[in-house]
Protein backbone atom coordinates (compact mmCIF):
# COMPACT_ATOMS: atom_id res chain seq x y z
CA UNK A 1 0.00 0.00 0.00
CA UNK A 2 1.26 3.45 -0.87
CA UNK A 3 2.20 5.42 2.24
CA UNK A 4 0.50 8.81 2.10
CA UNK A 5 1.66 9.79 5.59
CA UNK A 6 5.02 9.78 7.34
CA UNK A 7 3.79 9.68 10.95
CA UNK A 8 0.45 9.12 12.67
CA UNK A 9 0.39 9.90 16.40
CA UNK A 10 -2.25 8.80 18.87
CA UNK A 11 -2.89 10.34 22.27
CA UNK A 12 -3.76 13.49 24.15
CA UNK A 13 -4.47 16.88 22.63
CA UNK A 14 -5.05 19.53 25.26
CA UNK A 15 -4.57 23.13 26.31
CA UNK A 16 -1.42 23.89 28.34
CA UNK A 17 -2.10 27.00 30.42
CA UNK A 18 1.39 28.40 30.95
CA UNK A 19 2.19 31.16 33.44
CA UNK A 20 2.63 34.52 31.76
CA UNK A 21 3.25 37.18 34.39
CA UNK A 22 0.89 38.87 36.81
CA UNK A 23 -2.05 41.20 36.37
CA UNK A 24 -2.16 44.68 37.88
CA UNK A 25 -4.03 43.11 40.81
CA UNK A 26 -1.16 40.69 41.42
CA UNK A 27 -2.99 37.63 40.06
CA UNK A 28 -1.17 34.99 38.01
CA UNK A 29 -1.96 35.22 34.30
CA UNK A 30 -1.99 32.11 32.12
CA UNK A 31 -1.64 31.80 28.35
CA UNK A 32 -3.75 29.14 26.59
CA UNK A 33 -1.18 27.18 24.54
CA UNK A 34 -2.32 24.28 22.32
CA UNK A 35 -0.34 21.21 23.34
CA UNK A 36 -0.21 17.51 24.13
CA UNK A 37 2.96 15.50 23.60
CA UNK A 38 1.98 13.45 20.50
CA UNK A 39 0.87 16.55 18.58
CA UNK A 40 3.94 18.50 19.66
CA UNK A 41 6.00 15.75 18.00
CA UNK A 42 3.90 16.02 14.83
CA UNK A 43 4.22 19.82 14.77
CA UNK A 44 8.02 19.51 14.73
CA UNK A 45 7.85 16.90 11.96
CA UNK A 46 5.66 19.23 9.90
CA UNK A 47 8.30 21.95 10.27
CA UNK A 48 10.72 19.43 8.74
CA UNK A 49 8.42 18.98 5.74
CA UNK A 50 6.90 15.65 6.74
CA UNK A 51 3.24 14.59 6.32
CA UNK A 52 1.55 13.84 9.63
CA UNK A 53 -1.86 12.99 11.08
CA UNK A 54 -3.35 12.88 14.55
CA UNK A 55 -5.66 10.28 16.08
CA UNK A 56 -7.43 11.36 19.26
CA UNK A 57 -10.37 13.17 20.80
CA UNK A 58 -11.23 16.66 22.03
CA UNK A 59 -14.48 18.25 23.21
CA UNK A 60 -16.80 20.37 21.10
CA UNK A 61 -16.14 23.24 23.55
CA UNK A 62 -14.18 26.37 22.57
CA UNK A 63 -10.90 24.66 23.51
CA UNK A 64 -11.58 21.65 21.29
CA UNK A 65 -12.39 23.92 18.35
CA UNK A 66 -9.21 25.93 19.04
CA UNK A 67 -7.14 22.73 19.03
CA UNK A 68 -8.60 21.45 15.77
CA UNK A 69 -7.99 24.84 14.13
CA UNK A 70 -4.42 24.86 15.46
CA UNK A 71 -3.66 21.43 13.97
CA UNK A 72 -5.20 22.45 10.65
CA UNK A 73 -3.03 25.59 10.62
CA UNK A 74 0.06 23.51 11.40
CA UNK A 75 -0.72 21.19 8.46
CA UNK A 76 -1.47 18.16 10.64
CA UNK A 77 -4.21 15.93 9.16
CA UNK A 78 -7.29 15.99 11.46
CA UNK A 79 -9.51 13.56 9.52
CA UNK A 80 -9.37 11.15 12.50
CA UNK A 81 -9.64 13.75 15.25
CA UNK A 82 -12.90 12.93 17.05
CA UNK A 83 -15.06 15.60 18.73
CA UNK A 84 -16.89 14.56 21.92
CA UNK A 85 -20.22 16.31 22.57
CA UNK A 86 -20.50 15.19 26.20
CA UNK A 87 -17.00 15.56 27.69
CA UNK A 88 -14.88 18.69 27.76
CA UNK A 89 -11.38 19.06 26.35
CA UNK A 90 -8.56 18.18 28.76
CA UNK A 91 -6.73 21.13 30.35
CA UNK A 92 -3.30 21.29 32.01
CA UNK A 93 -2.03 24.20 34.08
CA UNK A 94 1.76 24.45 33.95
CA UNK A 95 3.37 26.00 37.02
CA UNK A 96 6.89 27.10 36.11
CA UNK A 97 9.78 27.24 38.58
CA UNK A 98 12.61 29.82 38.40
CA UNK A 99 14.93 27.30 36.64
CA UNK A 100 12.34 26.71 33.90
CA UNK A 101 11.28 23.29 35.21
CA UNK A 102 7.58 22.77 35.76
CA UNK A 103 4.76 21.03 37.56
CA UNK A 104 1.38 20.14 36.04
CA UNK A 105 -2.17 20.43 37.38
CA UNK A 106 -4.51 18.42 35.13
CA UNK A 107 -8.24 18.93 34.63
CA UNK A 108 -9.16 15.53 33.23
CA UNK A 109 -11.78 13.78 35.33
CA UNK A 110 -12.77 12.84 32.73
CA UNK A 111 -11.25 14.69 29.77
CA UNK A 112 -12.20 14.14 26.13
CA UNK A 113 -8.84 12.53 25.25
CA UNK A 114 -9.71 9.65 27.62
CA UNK A 115 -12.90 8.94 25.67
CA UNK A 116 -11.34 7.54 22.48
CA UNK A 117 -12.73 4.04 21.87
CA UNK A 118 -11.58 0.91 20.02
CA UNK A 119 -14.36 1.43 17.47
CA UNK A 120 -12.89 4.82 16.52
CA UNK A 121 -9.57 3.26 15.42
CA UNK A 122 -9.65 2.86 11.63
CA UNK A 123 -7.19 0.21 10.39
CA UNK A 124 -7.22 1.58 6.82
CA UNK A 125 -6.18 5.01 8.12
CA UNK A 126 -3.28 3.60 10.17
CA UNK A 127 -1.99 1.53 7.24
CA UNK A 128 -1.29 4.76 5.31
CA UNK A 129 1.62 5.70 7.59
CA UNK A 130 5.31 4.78 7.82
CA UNK A 131 5.57 5.41 11.58
CA UNK A 132 3.06 5.12 14.43
CA UNK A 133 3.90 7.22 17.51
CA UNK A 134 2.28 7.02 20.96
CA UNK A 135 2.78 7.71 24.68
CA UNK A 136 1.24 6.49 27.92
CA UNK A 137 -1.32 9.24 28.58
CA UNK A 138 -3.60 7.25 26.27
CA UNK A 139 -3.07 4.21 28.52
CA UNK A 140 -4.17 5.62 31.89
CA UNK A 141 -7.81 4.48 31.61
CA UNK A 142 -9.35 1.27 30.28
CA UNK A 143 -11.33 2.53 27.25
CA UNK A 144 -8.59 4.60 25.65
CA UNK A 145 -6.03 1.94 26.65
CA UNK A 146 -7.95 -0.61 24.54
CA UNK A 147 -7.99 1.87 21.65
CA UNK A 148 -4.21 2.38 21.96
CA UNK A 149 -3.53 -1.35 22.07
CA UNK A 150 -5.74 -1.96 19.03
CA UNK A 151 -3.79 0.71 17.12
CA UNK A 152 -0.48 -0.82 18.22
CA UNK A 153 -1.50 -4.26 16.98
CA UNK A 154 -2.63 -2.85 13.62
CA UNK A 155 0.66 -0.95 13.29
CA UNK A 156 2.72 -4.04 14.07
CA UNK A 157 0.71 -6.32 11.74
CA UNK A 158 1.18 -3.85 8.88
CA UNK A 159 4.92 -3.33 9.32
CA UNK A 160 4.86 0.27 10.56
CA UNK A 161 7.82 1.46 12.58
CA UNK A 162 6.58 2.12 16.12
CA UNK A 163 7.84 5.05 18.17
CA UNK A 164 7.17 5.38 21.91
CA UNK A 165 7.67 8.22 24.39
CA UNK A 166 6.31 7.14 27.82
CA UNK A 167 5.94 10.79 28.94
CA UNK A 168 5.22 9.72 32.54
CA UNK A 169 2.85 12.08 34.40
CA UNK A 170 2.33 10.50 37.87
CA UNK A 171 -0.76 12.61 38.83
CA UNK A 172 -2.74 11.04 35.97
CA UNK A 173 -2.29 7.43 37.12
CA UNK A 174 -4.35 5.60 39.74
CA UNK A 175 -1.07 3.95 40.78
CA UNK A 176 2.56 4.04 39.70
CA UNK A 177 2.47 0.24 39.43
CA UNK A 178 -0.13 0.57 36.65
CA UNK A 179 2.02 3.26 34.99
CA UNK A 180 5.03 0.95 35.02
CA UNK A 181 2.98 -1.96 33.67
CA UNK A 182 1.74 0.12 30.71
CA UNK A 183 5.22 1.53 30.02
CA UNK A 184 6.48 -2.07 29.85
CA UNK A 185 3.67 -2.95 27.45
CA UNK A 186 4.83 -0.11 25.19
CA UNK A 187 8.47 -1.25 25.35
CA UNK A 188 7.37 -4.61 23.93
CA UNK A 189 6.12 -2.93 20.74
CA UNK A 190 8.49 -0.07 19.94
CA UNK A 191 11.34 0.22 17.45
CA UNK A 192 12.31 3.70 18.65
CA UNK A 193 12.10 4.62 22.33
CA UNK A 194 12.54 8.20 23.53
CA UNK A 195 12.85 8.15 27.31
CA UNK A 196 13.97 10.71 29.91
CA UNK A 197 16.59 10.20 32.62
CA UNK A 198 14.07 9.99 35.49
CA UNK A 199 11.72 7.68 33.50
CA UNK A 200 14.45 5.14 32.75
CA UNK A 201 15.44 5.08 36.43
CA UNK A 202 11.81 4.65 37.47
CA UNK A 203 11.06 1.75 35.15
CA UNK A 204 14.37 -0.12 35.56
CA UNK A 205 15.01 0.51 39.25
CA UNK A 206 18.63 1.35 38.38
CA UNK A 207 20.36 4.66 39.13
CA UNK A 208 23.06 4.34 36.44
CA UNK A 209 21.68 5.32 33.03
CA UNK A 210 23.80 2.89 31.03
CA UNK A 211 22.75 0.00 33.26
CA UNK A 212 19.12 1.09 33.03
CA UNK A 213 19.22 1.20 29.22
CA UNK A 214 21.07 -2.12 29.07
CA UNK A 215 18.23 -3.63 31.13
CA UNK A 216 15.70 -2.36 28.54
CA UNK A 217 17.81 -3.55 25.61
CA UNK A 218 18.23 -7.04 27.01
CA UNK A 219 14.59 -7.43 28.02
CA UNK A 220 12.82 -5.79 25.06
CA UNK A 221 15.38 -5.71 22.18
CA UNK A 222 14.48 -2.14 21.18
CA UNK A 223 16.58 -1.18 18.11
CA UNK A 224 17.06 2.52 18.97
CA UNK A 225 16.84 4.01 22.47
CA UNK A 226 17.17 7.77 22.83
CA UNK A 227 17.83 8.98 26.38
CA UNK A 228 17.24 12.66 27.14
CA UNK A 229 19.20 14.29 29.97
CA UNK A 230 17.56 17.72 30.12
CA UNK A 231 20.00 20.59 29.67
CA UNK A 232 22.91 18.10 29.72
CA UNK A 233 22.01 16.72 26.29
CA UNK A 234 21.16 13.21 25.16
CA UNK A 235 22.43 9.72 24.31
CA UNK A 236 21.60 7.22 21.60
CA UNK A 237 21.91 3.47 22.18
CA UNK A 238 21.92 1.48 18.95
CA UNK A 239 23.29 -2.05 18.42
CA UNK A 240 26.54 -1.98 20.44
CA UNK A 241 26.99 1.79 20.14
CA UNK A 242 26.48 4.49 22.74
CA UNK A 243 26.67 8.03 21.36
CA UNK A 244 26.37 11.14 23.53
CA UNK A 245 26.05 14.82 22.62
CA UNK A 246 25.98 17.79 24.99
CA UNK A 247 23.03 20.15 25.30
CA UNK A 248 22.99 23.82 24.29
CA UNK A 249 23.04 26.72 26.75
CA UNK A 250 20.09 29.06 26.16
CA UNK A 251 17.96 31.47 28.19
CA UNK A 252 15.22 29.05 29.19
CA UNK A 253 11.71 30.40 29.80
CA UNK A 254 10.05 26.99 30.31
CA UNK A 255 10.77 23.41 29.28
CA UNK A 256 7.29 22.37 28.05
CA UNK A 257 7.62 20.58 24.69
CA UNK A 258 11.42 20.17 24.79
CA UNK A 259 11.31 16.38 24.83
CA UNK A 260 8.67 16.34 22.10
CA UNK A 261 10.73 18.66 19.90
CA UNK A 262 13.70 16.33 20.43
CA UNK A 263 11.52 13.32 19.55
CA UNK A 264 10.11 14.92 16.39
CA UNK A 265 13.63 15.83 15.24
CA UNK A 266 14.86 12.28 15.84
CA UNK A 267 11.91 10.71 14.00
CA UNK A 268 12.58 13.04 11.08
CA UNK A 269 16.09 11.59 10.96
CA UNK A 270 14.76 8.02 11.08
CA UNK A 271 12.41 8.82 8.18
CA UNK A 272 15.31 10.16 6.11
CA UNK A 273 17.96 7.54 6.92
CA UNK A 274 16.03 4.46 8.03
CA UNK A 275 16.66 2.38 11.14
CA UNK A 276 18.82 -0.40 9.73
CA UNK A 277 22.26 1.06 9.10
CA UNK A 278 22.78 4.04 11.38
CA UNK A 279 26.45 4.88 11.96
CA UNK A 280 28.05 6.57 14.96
CA UNK A 281 28.42 9.71 12.84
CA UNK A 282 24.74 9.69 11.81
CA UNK A 283 23.60 9.15 15.42
CA UNK A 284 25.79 12.06 16.50
CA UNK A 285 24.22 14.28 13.82
CA UNK A 286 20.73 13.22 14.93
CA UNK A 287 21.42 14.07 18.59
CA UNK A 288 23.13 17.37 17.81
CA UNK A 289 20.17 18.62 15.76
CA UNK A 290 17.58 17.28 18.22
CA UNK A 291 19.40 18.85 21.20
CA UNK A 292 19.55 22.23 19.43
CA UNK A 293 15.85 22.10 18.49
CA UNK A 294 14.88 21.12 22.05
CA UNK A 295 16.97 23.96 23.49
CA UNK A 296 15.32 26.44 21.13
CA UNK A 297 11.76 25.51 22.17
CA UNK A 298 12.62 26.23 25.83
CA UNK A 299 13.14 29.90 24.92
CA UNK A 300 9.47 30.17 23.87
CA UNK A 301 6.01 29.73 25.37
CA UNK A 302 3.95 26.70 24.41
CA UNK A 303 4.83 24.03 21.88
CA UNK A 304 2.65 23.36 18.82
CA UNK A 305 2.73 26.96 17.64
CA UNK A 306 6.33 27.55 18.75
CA UNK A 307 8.20 24.81 16.88
CA UNK A 308 11.43 26.08 15.30
CA UNK A 309 12.16 26.18 11.59
CA UNK A 310 15.04 24.02 10.36
CA UNK A 311 17.13 27.13 9.59
CA UNK A 312 16.69 28.39 13.18
CA UNK A 313 17.96 25.08 14.57
CA UNK A 314 20.98 25.12 12.26
CA UNK A 315 21.85 28.63 13.51
CA UNK A 316 21.91 27.39 17.12
CA UNK A 317 24.23 24.54 16.10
Amino acid sequence: MEKKLDVIALGELLIDFTMNGESEQGNNMFEACPGGAPCNVLAMLNKMGKKTAFLGKVGTDQFGVLLKDTLDEAGINTSNLQMDTKVNTTLAFVHTYPDGDREFSFYRNPGADMMLTEEEIDPEFLKQSKIFHFGTLSMTHEGVRKATKKALNIARENGLLISFDPNLRPPLWSSLDLAKEQMEYGFGFCDVLKISDNEVQFVSGKEDYDEAVQYLQEKYHIPLILLTLGKDGSRAYYKDMRVERKGYKVDTIETTGAGDTFCGSALNYVLEYGLDNLTEEKLGEMLTFANAAAALITTRKGAIRSMPEKEEVLQVM
